[in-house]
Order: C-alpha cells, then structure tokens, then sequence
C-alpha cells in the first residue's frame, strides 16, 4: 500500500511538470532529416580499406578511436534516449598515408544478455527494460519492485588509466579494450576499489601519468562528490584500478537530489567541480522501475538554484572554504582550467537551460519537417565562457567589488558573504559564432596545454541536433575558422601534435564525418589544424552511427614492429 500510494503521487507531480511551459531559443525552419544518423549498423570486426582522397599525412601513425551507440532496437524492443543504444567501437588504423576502418560491438554483460533474449534485457539511461514475458505473473509482478541495475554498457568515450584503455559510460562499470583489435578484455568495476557507485567519461590526466576523476557515492547520510586519484603507473602486468583513492567527499547541498555532472575541470593545482541545478531525484530513480519509468525520468532542471564552483586542492584533498557561485547554467564539457596571477581561470561550454539531456530521445532525432525544428527550437544552445576565480580571498578581501584585476577581462567576481564569491562570465566568442548555432564538444592541443594557458580551441557547431561544422577558435580576437559542408556533420575534433612541432596549432584535427544522405560513403577527415584547410580524407564503405567522443593512440616504432608482426 505505501508503494501504491508513492507512486499515485509521483504520477501527479509528474502530470504538473509536464503542464510547464517550453521555452523557445531560436526559430530555424527547415532543418534537413537526420534520422540515417541514428539508425542501426552491423560491425566491421575485420579490417577493411578506405577511399584516399588528398593526402594523409605520413607522419600519422595509429589508431584514431572512436566510441559511440551503434545498435538501437534489439528484436522487436527499441531504445529510447540517444545514450542506450548499444556500444560499437571504431578504429581507424593510420600508417603510410594510408587508413584501414573497422568495428566492433563492445561485448558487455548488456549487449549479451539482449542478444541471448533478442529483446532490451537490461535498462539503460532512458529505457527501461520490460518484465521477462518467460516468468510467471507473479515473478514479473516482484520485478518491478527492483530497482534499476547499472548497465555496463559503456558507449560514451575511450579513457586511459596506467597506460591500459578501457571504454567508459557513467556507471561503475567500464571495460578494459586492445586498441589493436577493438576486443573487451575484462570487466572493471570501480565500486571494488573504491566506495562509488559510478565514475566520469571524462578523466583527466597529469603528464606524468597520474588521473583524477570524479563519482558518487550514495550513502544513509546522504548523496556525496567524490574526487577520485588513480596512480601512473601498474605495479603488475595484470592490475587494473588498484591504488585508486577518493582524495576527498564533498557533500550535495539537498541530500536526496544531488546534482548531475557530465565531466568536470582541473588546473595545475585545483580540480573544480561545477555543482550545477541539473538534479537526480534519487526517490525517483529508485522508485522508476516500480513506476516503468527510465533513470532519464529522474532528471530535471531546478533554475531557482545556483550554480556553485566548489575548488580542491589535488595535492591535499582540501575542499576550499570559498564557494563560487554563477546564475543557473548546464555544463558538459569544459574547455580548459589554468592558473594565472592569482586566479584561476576555468573556460567551459555552457548554457543557460539544464533540459537538453532529456530531449535527446530517438524518436526527436528521427523527426522531419516542422516537428524537427521545433525540436531543435526548444534547445538552448551552450556557448564558450570563461569564469576567473580569485584564488586570495582572505579576511582583508573587500565586499561588493570586482575582485578581478586581469587587464581586458570582463567576467567579474564580487564578494558577497564571508565565504561567497558570486561570479558573472565573459564569451569565449563574437557574434558570429551564433550563425552556427554555439559550439559543444570542445578540444584543445591537451597534452601540451591542458592546465596551462592557450590560445586556441576546437569544437563542432550546432546548427543541428549534431554538429553540423567544425570550428577553430582563436581566443586573441575571439575569431573563427570553419570547415562546413551541406548534408555533412562532422563529430568531436581531436587535435594530434606534428612531430618536432613548436606552435600550439601545429598539427591536424582529425572528425568522423557522418553523411546521412548518401550511402557508405563516412570518412575520416583530416584538417591542416592551423589553416583549418582539408588535407584529406579516408571515405569508408560502410555506414556508421554519429558517435560521442574518441581519441588518438599513437604508435611509436617500437609498437608499429609488433603491430606488423
């Protein structure tokens, strides 16, 4: 009966959220169907050659690995958010100028139990799963009073932790990959090594080798941040995440709603994390099997909240007594975190709405016509920003002025209590960058230039639900240089160094172009990542699914000898 009566209300606070207005950001009309973007593949586990077309560079040399859903209905059941479907990691292999492509389903505990059933078998982020039709009405009546399992369906991006690769989602789930051969070589759960119930796709590394991440912790106390270190270097062959340690616990502001968060930032001393009014109704993801709702559901937008920049020190696990607090943003991916003349300078893609996570349900990506735009109006667009943080607020710190001294910066900072700092933004950008819709999916030139300061950023416009061009960012004028063509939406750029290279833009930016309107005909772009002009292209002779994030595995002499072998 209490069960009953829990699930009577939810429904109707459910009802009521629903009635809400939907705000309107822009009023496109016309947007091109993308629904080819979101349609099933089948893998490519064998090695097969691409189209050149211009020039590879020679100097390439490795894997540029890519990660994203490529599976989106199982027998007759099909997924519901962007984030479930199922796991294909992509290699496109480098050598001589010339690229090989191929793909594998990453083999989880998830992908296997759908198969094994032909139907979705496990939830995932936005769908959950049914009663088994093969128990008897009782059995599936006690199911729905389950609560929802983690998946360990990691699709979000590939992640390095002591040299090894692991494929990683949100969960506390994630699996140890070869590069070479795209094959799942073993489980890693980080709730035996450390007291989370899940960790970021989103890593970040020191250069010695040395990784912070961030996952919570829910415990009888209440929701807790965890800021997770992991050493550099394996002491045996065969060890995964042991050494790793929560270097310190922030507790969540409301203890049954913690706050959701993507990814988060680091400087040379700090890692911020940006507690943001995105929150996880705790009550109703526990609760969402029982009512036959998804995780998703759990999700919402609170704009009456702050946001709060929360600083910790990452040699002393010393959470700082200074809360810096914005307006209500959403946040995903930040760009990049420095330290400069007391300040700590944090450069992030940001918007001014939390509800787009939500919106990415496959059925909005295959709409056409009017109801697409109306889709893609709904959305805010994130843009970059910077925030610059004080890093010296001390007794003597005035109240109620501008604590910033950096010549030509126009964010702010004022002191507005003992330990409140409130903060206001400056754009990363021109107007212009509003012709292509924002920017999301930010890389920088990370292994020489994360943590310190830089010049230049890349990332993908959205004049679409995806990216739909690149863009290079040059952050002394703010201006801009596009790669763009119709009916073509390139994913995530990734920045790879030339060799001996002395400017920070020396390299290339490598994309997955994806083209929904013709037939097998993706490829591998490579980008001049100074000019932004095409040097060319690998055109690969299978469809491929519009992925989350990549990297690059760079093979030295050594590796290539074994490779050839």
């Amino acid at each position: 009966l209490p069960s009953v009566t829990l699930t009577v209300s939810l429904l109707k606070a459910e009802k009521a959220e629903s009635a809400k207005n939907i705000n309107h950001y822009t009023n496109v009309r016309g947007l091109p169907s993308i629904e080819k973007i979101v349609s099933s593949v089948e893998d490519t586990p064998r090695p097969i050659s691409t189209q050149i077309i211009g020039t590879i560079p020679e100097w390439i040399n490795g894997n540029f690995l890519r990660n994203g859903p490529g599976k989106f209905e199982i027998g007759n059941h099909k997924f519901n958010h962007w984030v479930d479907g199922m796991a294909l990691l992509h290699q496109f292999k480098i050598s001589n100028g010339q690229v090989t492509y191929k793909s594998r389903f990453l083999s989880s505990d998830s992908y296997q139990t759908n198969k094994e059933h032909n139907r979705i078998a496990i939830s995932e982020f936005g769908t959950v799963t049914m009663p088994d039709p093969c128990k008897n009405v009782f059995q599936r009546f006690l199911s729905r009073f389950e609560s929802h399992k983690p998946t360990d369906n990691a699709n979000m991006s590939f992640v390095t932790y002591k040299g090894d690769y692991y494929v990683s989602t949100e969960t506390n789930i994630m699996h140890k990959v070869d590069p070479e051969t795209l094959e799942t070589t073993e489980k890693v759960d980080w709730s035996k090594f450390i007291a989370v119930n899940g960790a970021t796709a989103h890593p970040h590394t020191e250069p010695d080798g040395t990784t912070y991440n961030m996952g919570n912790s829910y415990t009888s106390k209440g929701s807790y941040y965890n800021i997770i270190q992991v050493p550099p270097t394996k002491k045996t062959e065969d060890e995964t995440l042991e050494g790793a340690s929560v270097l310190c616990s922030i507790p969540s502001v409301d203890k049954t709603k913690p706050s959701y968060y993507h990814s988060f930032a680091m400087s040379e001393n700090y890692v911020v994390f940006i507690e943001q009014p995105i929150k996880l109704d705790l009550l109703k993801i526990m609760t969402g099997k029982l009512r036959r709702k998804s995780i998703s559901d759990g999700l919402f937008w609170d704009p009456k909240l702050n946001t709060i920049f929360h600083l910790i020190h990452k040699h002393t696990g010393k959470v700082s007594s200074i809360k810096y607090l914005a307006k209500p943003l959403s946040t995903f991916h930040q760009i990049n975190a420095f330290e400069e003349d007391g300040f700590l300078i944090i450069d992030l893609c940001a918007s001014d709405d939390g509800q787009a996570i939500t919106n990415y349900n496959i059925q909005n990506m295959r709409k056409s016509g009017e109801a697409l735009d109306e889709v893609y109006n709904t959305l805010s667009r994130a843009f970059p920003r910077r925030f610059v943080l004080p890093l010296n607020v001390g007794p003597d710190t005035p109240y109620n002025q501008n604590l910033i001294t950096r010549p030509n910066s126009i964010a702010t900072s004022v002191r507005i209590a003992k330990n409140k700092v409130f903060c206001t933004h400056e754009d990363l950008h021109g107007e212009d960058l509003h012709e292509y819709g924002g920017l999301e999916f930010p890389q920088i030139n990370y292994h020489k230039f994360n943590t310190h300061p830089y010049r230049y950023f890349y990332g993908c416009g959205f004049r679409h639900l995806v990216g739909d061009t690149l863009i290079k960012m040059d952050l002394c004028g703010k201006r801009m240089k596009v790669w763009e063509h119709p009916g073509q939406y390139p994913s995530e750029p990734v920045f790879v160094p030339s060799p001996n290279a002395t400017e920070e833009d020396d390299g290339v930016i490598m994309s997955v172009v994806i083209t929904p309107d013709e037939d097998k005909s993706t490829f591998l772009l490579v980008l001049d990542a100074k000019t932004f002009e095409e040097l060319g292209r690998a055109v690969v002779p299978v469809n491929i699914p519009y992925g989350f994030h990549g990297t690059f595995n760079k093979h030295s002499r050594l590796t290539q000898h074994f490779v050839n072998k």
